[in-house]
């Protein structure tokens, strides 16, 4: 009998627990070819702003060393250009659309919320509160857990969609933030974002990225997700998502026995596209050498030594089954 890999966020049911990362493959359309999307869990779209974007200037993205820098700035149509542009292509895919905003100030987030929820296009949002690439606004609402709780609170009242709120690893204490988000009536949520990085040309004396900094992500970073990961499941009840360096089916499969209920893999799929179908196959193929009935009995299911951490029970892979994408 094949196991289950359904897993559950909030009140949406996804068919397994690989996602694919915002900024990756914008809308889905952009991969269709690539990527069979009807075989894993969903997308997590290209960040929507309020008002269209253009990005940052160029360079704005370079390789380092097991790992790659972005500062694209999320450039994006704007709320305006996803609604007449996008939510026609969000309802043709063959899998969850995960639906990714970002806001200047806690009325932006309220009024992107209230349009991405209106759109019927959404299976979910994704709150980015921890661009590192937006200016000073961009990472504030995940790096205090006061404006945290802020953010969130107004959301939620206003949309019946799960939120997913995505964090920022550049912080002492993540758990602090993710338990602010879940008191304030987050579904779930996602982590790492990127870490601040900078990379320099020594024959220029200049710094690659136009903007100086940029966000580093890729296998280098991994190691840091799953230590940032593993310090969240001990403090929510809620699903954690988990990314950050993927770029292995087993990358997946590590991932969920620290906790994550679902993973979204993001730079690697720029050298092999195949791999959000690859991590599936991974998940599955554990689950059956476990000789498990589903992937729920595979999360957190990590052996840790005595007194090291326990994996809370409550993650939320087991809550009541909602909405479901096909």
């Amino acid at each position: 009998m094949k196991p289950s890999l359904e897993v559950r966020i909030g009140g949406l049911t996804l068919r397994n627990p690989v996602l694919v990362a915002s900024g990756i493959i914008g809308y889905g359309r952009e991969y269709e070819r690539l990527t069979d999307l009807s075989r894993i869990g969903g997308i997590v779209t290209k960040t929507v702003t309020l008002r269209s974007r253009a990005g940052n200037p160029p360079p704005r993205v370079c390789e380092t060393p097991s790992g790659m820098l972005n500062s694209i700035g999320i450039e994006n149509p704007g709320l305006k250009g996803y609604l007449e542009q996008k939510v026609p292509i969000l309802r043709e895919l063959p899998c969850a659309a995960i639906v990714s905003v970002e806001g200047e100030d806690v009325g932006e987030f309220c009024e992107l919320v209230r349009g991405v929820d209106g759109s019927g296009a959404a299976h979910a949002i994704e709150v980015n509160i921890s661009c590192p690439n937006v200016g000073p606004h961009g990472m504030r609402y995940s790096t205090d857990a006061g404006m945290a709780r802020e953010v969130m609170s107004a959301i939620r009242p206003l949309t019946k969609l799960p939120l997913i709120a995505k964090l920022t690893p550049n912080v002492t204490r993540i758990a602090e933030i993710a338990q602010a988000c879940e008191d304030c009536g987050a579904d779930a949520v996602s982590l790492v974002n990127t870490f601040v990085g900078m990379a320099v040309d020594a024959r220029t004396r200049r710094p690659i990225l136009g903007t100086v900094l940029g966000g580093l992500s890729g296998p280098a970073i991994k190691p840091l997700a799953l230590a940032k990961l593993w310090e969240t499941v001990q403090a929510v009840d809620i699903p954690v998502v988990g990314m950050g360096g993927i770029a292995r089916g087993i990358d997946a499969v590590e991932f969920l026995l620290t906790g994550a209920t679902a993973i979204e893999v993001g730079t690697a799929m720029f050298a092999n596209p195949s791999l959000p179908e690859e991590c599936v196959d991974a998940i599955e193929e554990s689950v059956r050498a476990a000789t498990y009935a589903g992937v729920d009995d595979l999360i957190g299911s990590l052996e840790v030594p005595e007194g090291r951490g326990v994996i809370r029970a409550g993650r939320g892979a087991r809550r009541e089954p909602g909405r479901h994408a096909s």
